[in-house]
């Protein structure tokens, strides 16, 4: 699996640059240009649009609302990831907030992770990328381990991919990259 941008000529350049408005808040149109390069060019943010990540988003969605859970009303895996990014950067704008962010986001991916592994080796399931995750968690027998399993793939995606996207931001507003255990 690639580690960052892929080879196209975009992905040469890199992400663009975010800009600030007259109050320091960082432009909307800046911010979507920078998250549509990584959706674009980095493969870890770009599974956000792959038909199987979809699908366990789609679940994710049904049982919000299944379970009377207030739903934001976004249709699309992506959205999803671009909302929270945003709101990230609109929540925590302060280099300490957003570092204390994305230390959380790290924190959640890797419980998210610990749990899938754990789950997926007491059931023997076997993801991929192609294959639906959704369907593979039909082999666990217990809906409450299910619903863990599934809702944890969903934030091993999310988390991944909002915390690249954060982090480069990170980097292009504090002039520095983001470290876990420096701040």
């Amino acid at each position: 699996m690639m580690s960052g941008p892929g080879p196209e000529a975009g992905a040469t350049q890199g992400p663009p640059p975010l800009r600030r408005d007259a109050e320091g808040r960082v432009e909307p149109a800046s911010l979507a240009g920078v998250i549509q390069w990584f959706l674009d060019y980095d493969e870890r943010v770009a599974v956000v649009r792959f038909p199987a990540v979809e699908a366990l988003f789609q679940w994710r969605q049904r049982e919000e609302q299944g379970g009377g859970e207030e739903s934001l009303g976004i249709n699309r895996a992506e959205d999803r990831l671009a909302v929270g990014v945003m709101q990230a950067l609109v929540l925590h704008d302060t280099e300490a907030g957003l570092h204390g962010w994305i230390k959380e986001l790290l924190a959640a991916l890797e419980d998210a992770r610990q749990t899938n592994e754990t789950i997926a080796e007491a059931y023997g399931l076997k993801p991929s990328e192609g294959a639906s995750v959704v369907e593979e968690a039909g082999k666990i027998t217990s809906r409450r381990e299910r619903d863990i399993y599934l809702n944890c793939c969903w934030l091993e995606t999310l988390c991944t991919a909002e915390a690249r996207v954060l982090g480069w931001a990170y980097r292009g507003l504090y002039g520095r990259a983001f470290h876990p255990n420096t701040f």
